[in-house]
């Protein structure tokens, strides 16, 4: 079934027709459940953990209800899998800090120049924590896309940690992750991957991908500012991270550092339930008999994402060509119509003579809402050579968005190039 984005956009209570958030990549809106989940906790549930009385008990639940229907999210094999904390920056440095004193001089690991910063500083940090050696990835310039035979030439008995991005977050390029993960392991190193760009816009299967670890932002996926990480159990159960001495001795806890932020959480649960909803809505496929179990919501999930994923490629399709019709507009990565499913409805461009900041100020001042800079990911805007000039503006779209937004989009650029009025 096509998605309604009549339906969507009621479910997003600050989207208003003044204003198109085209600025995704960076957080998007968030959607109605989650509101309602975060009030209803607080005023009825607002409680630290572990205790005797109802208050205390019901945030234990709702806790616990949110990693079951997060795991059920990214298909992990548990729920214990699922770690909380409050982004994937500070999950990530916490987690390679638990990785490092496995590593030693004679290891190397993988980070790729396509990757957001946070995908690479804690790595880079281990690296000179305890010695090891690092080989950077390249990418196409033209295309945006990784440099696969340099990927696998990088790979070797010494490769101990494999660092990767399901999907860029500056020029919305998906990484052939599947490949990428198996080439690491049959090389005998781990995987991370960073699904902080692509978790919005697609099923994840952490099963299916056989990662090691997988990171996203819950703010990114119409959800508040909460972060997650999904790990291997069998990682989790042998790694020894920082915590303090009352702490459970067993994952997932032993990674919750301190009191988390519990009204995130429970609105990151109704993040997830109003997924479960567009899923069943418009998934088009037969739930009867499955009614609220793991399986019913897993299968949800997935149809919820299948069905945003297939709206958003007449977004990307859109985005394409009117992008590509502005003049002297220069568009960085993947831009084959023939390739959609090679990217994510993120884009990022420059404009002959006009700087990326002028570009976004000026569209702001028309209530079209974009990002300017490098994103964080350094490494793009220095191997582009952009960084210092202003590195890209960048527009990303989500489900919630329209073709008569990219219209919008498209003549304000045309006004701007233009000099046309403000």
């Amino acid at each position: 079934m096509t998605l309604d984005p009549a339906y969507v956009r009621g479910r997003f209570p600050s989207l208003h027709p003044e204003v198109a958030f085209l600025d995704n990549p960076g957080g998007s809106q968030i959607v109605d459940r989650a509101l309602e989940r975060m009030q209803d906790y607080l005023l009825h549930a607002n409680a630290n953990r572990g205790g005797a009385y109802p208050t205390s008990q019901t945030t234990d639940e709702t806790i616990e209800e949110a990693r079951a229907a997060l795991a059920d999210f990214l298909n992990a094999a548990r729920p214990e899998e699922i770690v909380f904390g409050p982004n994937m920056t500070t999950l990530t440095f916490h987690l390679s800090r638990a990785l490092a004193p496995a590593f030693g001089p004679e290891d190397e690991i993988i980070v790729t120049r396509l990757d957001h910063d946070a995908n690479i500083a804690p790595w880079l940090a281990l690296a000179r924590a305890r010695g090891c050696q690092v080989r950077w990835v390249d990418f196409d310039v033209e295309t945006g896309t990784l440099d696969l035979k340099g990927f696998e030439a990088g790979l070797s008995s010494r490769t101990r940690l494999v660092a990767v991005g399901y999907a860029s977050n500056a020029l919305g390029t998906i990484n052939p992750v599947h490949r990428l993960v198996r080439l690491a392991h049959e090389a005998g190193a781990l995987c991370f991957v960073d699904a902080v760009q692509y978790a919005p816009h697609g099923p994840i299967d952490v099963q299916r991908l056989g990662c090691d670890f997988l990171a996203l932002s819950m703010y990114k996926v119409f959800g508040p500012h909460v972060g997650a990480l999904y790990g291997r159990y069998e990682h989790l159960e042998r790694l020894q991270p920082d915590k303090v001495r009352p702490a459970p001795e067993d994952p997932p806890g032993k990674f919750e550092t301190g009191t988390q932020n519990h009204e995130g959480i429970a609105g990151a649960l109704g993040a997830l339930e109003y997924l479960e909803t567009l899923g069943e809505a418009f998934g088009g496929e037969h739930l009867e008999g499955l009614g609220g179990s793991y399986q019913g919501r897993r299968l949800r999930l997935k149809q919820a994402m299948t069905v945003i994923r297939a709206y958003e490629m007449e977004l990307s399709r859109a985005l394409l060509e009117r992008l590509c019709q502005v003049p002297g507009l220069r568009l960085y990565g993947p831009s084959d119509p023939r390739r959609l499913d090679h990217r994510v409805p993120t884009f990022a461009f420059t404009i002959d003579g006009h700087k990326p900041r002028a570009v976004a100020e000026a569209l702001a001042a028309r209530g079209i809402y974009v990002w300017d800079g490098n994103f964080y990911a350094l490494a793009v805007t220095e191997r582009l050579g952009l960084e210092g000039k202003g590195g890209l503006v960048r527009v990303g779209a989500v489900h919630y968005n329209t073709v008569a937004e990219v219209e919008r989009l498209a003549a304000a650029l045309d006004e701007v190039v233009t000099g046309g009025g403000r």
